[in-house]
């Protein structure tokens, strides 16, 4: 069953900023507070790398640029892996038995592949949405809602 319990935590994340939210209330009555959380610092790739991008040879002698690195898109999976190493050190230490993330797109599918089977095995759901912005009230509201249309 998929509710709001006080042994629930609630990750908003992106690729930039976190939130951990831990819900004081309980499944009637929640109310989530924040836990801690995570920022960085992530200028663009423009503003990371200088170096032209590397030359290759082929076989036939052909030269060719290599692909330029995205450093602001490996900063971003870094810092998600760190969020979901986090989480499931938290969860075998006992904080939490179940969890909820809301994230992007894109972020989603990092922290799937960053999670660790147990914290996938935790996750009771997952909202594709950005809700870093958010005050944590409209957050709550948010995934209460997403919880109540889930049981319908």
């Amino acid at each position: 069953m998929k509710h709001l319990s006080g042994d629930t935590r609630v990750l908003v994340a992106d690729g930039a900023r976190a939130l951990v939210l831990r819900n004081d209330g309980d499944g009637a009555f929640p109310n989530l507070r924040l836990e801690r959380s995570y920022e960085q610092d992530n200028p663009a790739t423009r503003e990371q790398g200088s170096d032209k991008p590397g030359r290759t040879n082929d076989s036939l002698g052909r030269r060719s640029a290599m692909e330029t690195t995205d450093w602001h898109k490996v900063a971003e999976d870094r810092f998600v892996q760190g969020i979901a190493d986090d989480m499931a050190k938290d969860l075998q230490a006992g904080a939490f038995t179940n969890f909820i993330l809301a994230a992007p797109a894109i972020a989603l599918g990092e922290f799937r592949k960053a999670s660790s089977s147990a914290l996938t095995e935790a996750t009771i759901m997952e909202i594709d949405k950005d809700l870093t912005n958010h005050p944590i009230d409209k957050i709550e509201k948010i995934v209460v809602k997403a919880l109540e249309d889930a049981k319908a």
